[in-house]
């Protein structure tokens, strides 16, 4: 049965309701590490793409989205090891230090991860931009491996922090929604029952009428319980 190749002018496709959300593993084992033996991919869905000849925002596919690539290193010298990241437009600049790819069992290391930034202009005076790309190779590839130059390229535009998603907007704005009147607080009277006035003891026994007390004042009297007054 053939293989079905998601992938058209360089453009991942993937029918309707499906997403490409591969973890670190799967990146570096399921691809990359397939793709540098030359075995069979678990689908095609990623197309081969020299990111460094473009600019980032003129690589194929949706610039909202997170795109996929199989690249190959250039090297900048020819006796050296560091690779050639310059665009037509400006250049990838690695930032912070490589990250091991772990495998979820046994935490064996099979691939390092490398952060870059891109930058409008020539080094050193480029101005950052929000493009980023994780490039992830294989660690200890063999050096007999014919393609062991292979890379795997992830490139996105950074959300800035003030562009926040819808789902933390609506959080927002039902906190906001919370009505913030003042709740009217209940007004504790105490009523002793027992108590006589010696002034007017007949008046206050026939009556039944009660003195209210401070509401600010605490009683500690055995014979004496709160009513709350609405």
């Amino acid at each position: 049965m053939e293989k079905l190749n998601f992938v058209k002018n360089g453009e991942l496709r993937l029918p309707p309701g499906f997403r490409f959300h591969p973890t670190d593993e799967e990146l570096v084992v399921q691809y990359l590490k397939r793709k540098v033996f030359s075995c069979p991919l678990p689908a095609s869905v990623i197309p081969e793409f020299d990111v460094c000849k473009s600019d980032p925002w003129d690589l194929p596919g949706d610039l909202e989205k997170e795109r996929y690539f199989f690249s190959t290193k250039e090297p900048k010298y020819p006796n050296g090891n560091r690779s050639n990241r310059a665009t037509s437009s400006g250049y990838w600049k690695a930032t912070g230090l490589d990250k091991q790819i772990l495998t979820s069992k046994g935490n064996q290391v099979v691939g390092m991860k490398k952060t870059l930034v891109f930058y409008r202009g020539k080094p050193p005076h480029g101005s950052r931009t929000d493009w980023i790309m994780h490039e992830y190779r294989l660690f200890n590839a063999p050096s007999q491996v014919p393609m062991e130059n292979w890379v795997l390229c992830r490139i996105f535009l950074k959300r800035r922090s003030g562009c926040r998603n819808v789902e933390e907007k609506e959080m927002e704005s039902l906190r906001g929604g919370v009505d913030n009147r003042k709740v009217r607080k209940s007004k504790m009277v105490f009523y002793n029952f027992l108590e006589q006035s010696n002034t007017d003891s007949s008046s206050s026994a026939g009556s039944g009428i009660t003195h209210e007390s401070d509401e600010h004042e605490e009683s500690s009297s055995s014979d004496t319980f709160p009513y709350f007054r609405r």
